[in-house]
C-alpha cells in the first residue's frame, strides 16, 4: 500500500529536540577525563554519591526483611495502580507527616527514583518557554531535566561564606513573570549545608510574594549532623504549594532500588484545578515504580529502627571531621565542613596552583599522579571548587586526604616571590 503524498526517498531518521536538548553536565565532564590513574597505586574513588559503592554502609536488617517477604508473598508481581499501592502510598504519608504537617495518601505518588519525582514535577510546572530557579552550586538534574523540555534555567547563588545559605537578593533577582517553580535542595548535594527554620521562612516568604510554587528536593531528609535540625519545607509553608520529593535512595542506603515519592502540600488548593491532574497523567507515562518495593514499604518505613539511622548519621559525621580536620592544613585548599548529607566541598586556591588554569585540570592531575578521583566543582556550575565524597571506609578517606596532601605539597607554588605573582591572577571565591 503506498501514499500519493508520500515523498521520503532515503533513511533520514533524526533524534527528537528533548533528546538533542538533553545533556547531563556531570556524565559530560566526567566521560571525557581520559586521564589514566597512577598504576602503583589503587584508586580510591571520592567522586561517587552512591553511599553504598565500599561495602562498609549497608542497609538494616529490617529492610531487607521486608523486601524478602515482599517477594515471598507473591503479591506484587503484577502492575500497580499508577500512583502507587494504596497501603504503600498510606505508609508514605504516615512518614512524611509530623506534628507541623499532615500527609494525606491521596498526595503520594510514587516514582521511579527520587530523580523521577523530580521529573514529574519540572514537567507538571514548567512549559517551553518558562524558567526555573535552580540552587548553584546544584546538582545538574535539575538543569537537564528541564532544558531537555525547552524550559530555561536560571541559577541563584548559594554563599560559601555563610554555610551555603541562599543569596536572597540573588534569589528574588532571578524570578520574572515566566518563573514556573523555585527547585531548592535542602540538605544539600553537592555542599552538605541544611537550612535554619528562619531562612527557610525566608524563602518561603519570597516564594509567597512573587506566587512562585517551590519545589524541595528533600532527598537527603534526616541526614543532619548533631547540632542541626531537619524542617522540611512544607511544614512550614502555610500558602506556597510545595512538591516535596524524597525516598528511600540516601536515608535508607538503596540507590538502585529506584523508590521515590512525590508528596503534594497545598493548603490552599493552588494546584488543585490543573497541576494535580497533570502529576497523575504523567504518572501514567511510567506505569508505576518498583511493586516489589512498594509492597515492602510499609514495613521498611514503620520497622528500620532509629539505631540504624544513628549509626548511618554517626559514620558520616565521623568521617566529615576526619576529612575536613585533614584538608584544611592542606597548603592551597580550604574545605567548607558540611552539616549534613555526604559530600563537602573543597576551594582549590588556583592562584597557589599556577600550573593550573582550572579546577579541571587540578583535578585531573590529582587522579594521574594520586589515583583520588574528586568531581571538579564545574559538574555543579561552580568553578574553583571540587566535591569530596564522604562514605568511603575510613581507612581509605585517611589514604585519600594524605595523597591529596602529597598531591599538593608537589605543586603548591613555594616562595613569596610566587605567592605574590600568582595572587595577581588568584580566583577569588565566588559568592
Amino acid at each position: 500500500m503506498s501514499s500519493k503524498n508520500y515523498t521520503r526517498t532515503r533513511w533520514d531518521v533524526q533524534a527528537s529536540d528533548i533528546a538533542r536538548k538533553t545533556h547531563n553536565p556531570i556524565r559530560s565532564i566526567v566521560e571525557n577525563i581520559v586521564i589514566e590513574p597512577n598504576p602503583n597505586k589503587n584508586m580510591i574513588a571520592l567522586s561517587i554519591g552512591d553511599p553504598t559503592t565500599f561495602g562498609n554502609l549497608k542497609t538494616a536488617k529490617e529492610v531487607i526483611d521486608a523486601v524478602q517477604e515482599s517477594v515471598a508473598s507473591q503479591l506484587y508481581n503484577g502492575y500497580a495502580p499508577s500512583t502507587g499501592y494504596q497501603e504503600a502510598r498510606e505508609a508514605v504519608a504516615e512518614y512524611s507527616s509530623n506534628e507541623f504537617v499532615k500527609v494525606d495518601p491521596n498526595d503520594v505518588i510514587l516514582c521511579s527514583g527520587c530523580s523521577c519525582a523530580l521529573d514529574l514535577c519540572i514537567t507538571a510546572l514548567a512549559r517551553p518557554g518558562q524558567n526555573i530557579l535552580i540552587p548553584r552550586p546544584g546538582f545538574s538534574i535539575y538543569r537537564t531535566l528541564a532544558e531537555g523540555l525547552g524550559i530555561t534555567v536560571r541559577s541563584y547563588n548559594l554563599r560559601p561564606d555563610s554555610g551555603w545559605k541562599i543569596d536572597l537578593d540573588d534569589l528574588e533577582s532571578k524570578i520574572d513573570e515566566t518563573t514556573a517553580a523555585i527547585v531548592i535542595n535542602n540538605p544539600s548535594n553537592p555542599c552538605g549545608s541544611v537550612f535554619d527554620r528562619d531562612h527557610l521562612l525566608d524563602i518561603l516568604d519570597i516564594a509567597a510574594r512573587y506566587y512562585v510554587p517551590i519545589i524541595a528536593d528533600e532527598i537527603y531528609e534526616h541526614m543532619v549532623f548533631p547540632g542541626r535540625t531537619f524542617w522540611s519545607l512544607a511544614s512550614l509553608s502555610k500558602e506556597v504549594p510545595i512538591l516535596s520529593c524524597s525516598g528511600l535512595t540516601k536515608r535508607f542506603l538503596v540507590p538502585g532500588w529506584r523508590m521515590g515519592w512525590i508528596t503534594i502540600h497545598d493548603r490552599q488548593n493552588i494546584l488543585d484545578r490543573e497541576v494535580r491532574k497533570g502529576l497523575l497523567s504523567l504518572s501514567q507515562r511510567i506505569i508505576g515504580s518498583n511493586t516489589i518495593v512498594q509492597g515492602a514499604l510499609p514495613a521498611i518505613l514503620s520497622k528500620t529502627p532509629q539505631k540504624f539511622y544513628d549509626d548511618v548519621i554517626h559514620t558520616l559525621y565521623t568521617q566529615s571531621k576526619l576529612a575536613y580536620k585533614c584538608i584544611i592544613k592542606v597548603p592551597g585548599l580550604k574545605p567548607i565542613m558540611p552539616d549534613g548529607a555526604m559530600y563537602m566541598m573543597v576551594y582549590i586556591d588556583l592562584g597557589c596552583f599556577p600550573e593550573f588554569k582550572t579546577e579541571l585540570e587540578f583535578v585531573q592531575c590529582l587522579l594521574m599522579e594520586e589515583s583520588v578521583f574528586c568531581l571538579p566543582g564545574q559538574c555543579f556550575d561552580y568553578p574553583s571548587y571540587m566535591r569530596m565524597v564522604i562514605t568511603v571506609p575510613e581507612d581509605m578517606l585517611q589514604e585519600a586526604c594524605l595523597r591529596i596532601n602529597d598531591f599538593c605539597e608537589r605543586h603548591h607554588c613555594k616562595t613569596s616571590h610566587e605567592i605574590i605573582r600568582n595572587s595577581l591572577r588568584r580566583v577569588e571565591i565566588p559568592y
